[in-house]
Formats: C-alpha cells, sequence, structure tokens
C-alpha cells in the first residue's frame, strides 16, 4: 500500500518517493533536531531558515555565493562580515496579513527572520566583497587573493 500518490500510476512509491507531492518529516513536530536540519531547536521564528539556500563555488579568481532569496528587497537583507572572516547572510520573511474573508488552503512558504553563516578561508580578499541581488536570487563575490608563484631560481651543478 503506498503512502503517498504517484505521478506515475501503477509505479510503487514509499515516504522517500522523490516525485511524490509532499516531503513528509517525521520529526518536524519534535523539540529536537530534525534529519532535514543542520542545527538544533529552532524556533518557529526562524523556520525560513532551512528554506534559504545557498550555493557556494570558488573560481580561479574568487568565491561566489548565491542565495535564493525570493520575494524579498535587497533592503531587506544583509550581508555582513564579522570577525574578519565569517561571511553572515541574513534577512526576514514577513507573514501575509490574513483577510477574514479569505480561505486558506494550503500554506507552504516560510516566514520569519533567516541567517546564514560561512568561514571564509584565508585567501578571501575581505575588503573587496561586492553583493547584488537580481530576479531572487543574491550573489556575494568575494575576489581571491593572488596566489604568489615562488621564484625560482635554476642552480648550476659543479662536477
Amino acid at each position: 500500500m503506498s503512502l503517498i500518490p504517484s505521478f506515475f500510476g501503477s509505479r510503487r512509491s514509499s515516504i522517500f518517493d522523490p516525485f511524490s507531492l509532499d516531503v513528509w518529516d517525521p520529526f518536524k513536530d519534535f523539540p529536537f533536531s530534525s534529519p532535514s536540519s543542520s542545527l538544533s531547536t529552532r524556533s518557529s521564528e526562524t523556520s525560513a531558515f532551512v528554506n534559504t539556500r545557498i550555493d557556494w563555488k570558488e573560481t580561479p579568481e574568487a568565491h561566489v555565493f548565491k542565495a535564493d532569496v525570493p520575494g524579498l528587497k535587497k533592503e531587506e537583507v544583509k550581508v555582513e562580515v564579522e570577525d574578519d572572516r565569517v561571511l553572515q547572510i541574513s534577512g526576514e520573511r514577513n507573514v501575509e496579513k490574513e483577510d477574514k474573508n479569505d480561505t486558506w488552503h494550503r500554506v507552504e512558504r516560510s516566514s520569519g527572520k533567516f541567517m546564514r553563516r560561512f568561514r571564509l578561508p584565508e585567501n578571501a580578499k575581505m575588503d573587496q566583497i561586492k553583493a547584488s541581488m537580481e530576479n531572487g536570487v543574491l550573489t556575494v563575490t568575494i575576489p581571491k587573493l593572488e596566489v604568489k608563484k615562488p621564484d625560482v631560481k635554476s642552480v648550476e651543478i659543479s662536477s
């Protein structure tokens, strides 16, 4: 018996079906950390924390962070550097105001405060950080220090 409906008719599905309609977290209402959460004991106030997805890639020239922050304006997102090497991206998604005439059928978008922190490597130029936001994607670019190649001097071998 299938617990989750499938789009593929008779194909068997389980709670781990990647094509299922809902992702079920059996631990979501417990006070301890769920397997899907990287940090323990989060209040409902920070429920958006888990949903703020960030990619970090390193190119030969820079460290590039891309954060999905749909529906937020650039004024609602903060990019800060703490203790010289910790990049902090934070903000808040506000709850939609309820109207007594509205009937909600489903609420899946998270709201609340979010914060992500990353310890940056030694090769990051902390004084040249740039951030931009376009189409709900925040891009933070941190140039890297040029790697100085060691001077190589050829030494003649005597016989």
